[in-house]
């Protein structure tokens, strides 16, 4: 399996060639693999001590994000390298102060593995939550590396627990240390004779968490929301707009103000979405040098400050809830201690689930549900306080997973 493993790597990589030409995504995925090698020895000397982290995509580095800066403080000296697999990631993050070194993970190939790993030469791998590269994790393990994995989640249905999985099993012996977020993985990981397990919850917490401390202030929108009742929307795809659309048109009170971050801020796709609004409503990227406390509907086509934008809303809609992928990253309006409301896809999503029984976030799956709902968190505003409330609470209860870790590590 092994063998044929590395045989469909290396068709995979030339088939992405071919893709690559007609799709924009994976156009950026070979195209920042190009430069890797060169990059990194720019950056990496042979006398440097490094740490490597690596990440899927966005979300894994909001997990990883924590650690790396703790260990960044701890370890001034050492230079820090970030990989992404998902240009969603890279693209996004590519700027990071806080890395020497941003760069995309090169294809797991033997060659791959030894090259990249012989210019890095790390003396500490953090893998976060998943991606089990064989090839990489064979060539950590035979030049005993210490590599750990964080925020890690394994279910009964990935092959490391199958029959034929024991090839893949048998990578995960490059990990010191596995730190998960709940007691399923570990027991997953036990029954397969792996006890070097904690299970230290989930450095997401830790990083929502952090963000409150942070200075979110954006003058634009202070001026926008007029300290008037103020509902986010955030991620939002197209089937969260129309419900969204539906009300803001036909029932939200102009004591109500609207801020919709899309997913989607193609061009053509924003223009649609404001033209489809019968309130007044405004652009960020048309913002400059008007009165935004005259507007009800601000529509934000840019991206990284959604964060920031939370911690002005009175309530929050996360979209993503009408997807096959699920609802978007819930906890970070929930951080800023404010009620939830979602679609109807989020059984994937522990914290989501959780969420719900504590009465902090709040599920629509259509038009006359939303409606209702809407109106009873604007208009009672003990009800609102009391979910948002509980929503914080139930993020600081979960902090603590990156205090865990460090502490390990420090050992």
């Amino acid at each position: 399996m092994y063998f044929i493993y590395n045989i469909l790597v290396l068709i995979a990589g030339f088939s992405l060639r071919i893709v690559a030409l007609f799709n924009k995504k994976i156009k950026l995925f070979i195209k920042g693999r190009e430069q890797i090698f060169q990059k990194l020895v720019s950056v990496i000397s042979k006398n440097d001590k490094v740490i490597w982290f690596h990440c899927a995509s966005l979300g894994e580095f909001e997990q990883g994000r924590p650690i790396l800066e703790k260990l960044k403080e701890q370890h001034p000296t050492y230079k820090f390298v970030l990989t992404f697999f998902s240009p969603s990631g890279y693209e996004v993050r590519k700027n990071y102060k806080m890395a020497d070194a941003i760069c995309y993970l090169p294809l797991d190939t033997k060659l791959n593995a030894k090259k990249f790993l012989d210019i890095i030469n790390p003396t500490l791998v953090v893998f976060v939550k998943y991606e089990f590269w064989p090839n990489i994790l064979k060539e950590l393990k035979v030049r005993e590396i210490k590599t750990i994995l964080v925020s890690g989640i394994f279910r009964e249905n990935q092959a490391f627990f199958k029959w034929y999985g024991g090839w893949m099993r048998k990578s995960l012996i490059a990990f010191d240390h596995f730190f998960v977020q709940d007691e399923n993985s570990k027991l997953l990981l036990n029954n397969s004779n792996f006890l070097n397990v904690t299970v230290s919850g989930d450095t997401r917490f830790d990083r929502v968490y952090e963000i409150t401390k942070q200075d979110n202030q954006l003058s634009f929108i202070e001026n926008f929301k007029d300290n008037k009742y103020t509902l986010v929307a955030g991620s939002t795809w197209k089937d969260d707009e129309e419900l969204l659309i539906e009300y803001i048109n036909n029932e939200a009170s102009e004591n109500e103000k609207f801020i919709i971050a899309p997913h989607n801020i193609n061009s053509d796709a924003i223009q649609k979405l404001k033209n489809s609004i019968t309130k007044k409503v405004i652009l960020f990227s048309e913002k400059e040098n008007l009165n935004l406390t005259t507007y009800q509907v601000f529509i934000i086509d840019t991206i990284g400050i959604l964060t920031k934008i939370y911690s002005y809303a009175n309530v929050a809609y996360v979209g993503g809830g009408y997807t096959k992928s699920g609802v978007h990253n819930v906890l970070e309006p929930a951080t800023f201690g404010i009620p939830i409301v979602i679609g109807p896809n989020y059984h994937k999503f522990n914290e989501v689930k959780e969420l719900i029984k504590e009465g902090a976030c709040f599920v629509v799956n259509d038009s006359e549900k939303l409606s209702v709902l809407l109106k009873k968190i604007f208009q009672l505003k003990q009800h609102r306080e009391k979910a948002g409330k509980s929503a914080l609470k139930y993020v600081i209860d979960k902090t603590g997973a990156t205090s865990k870790i460090l502490y390990y590590l420090r050992k």
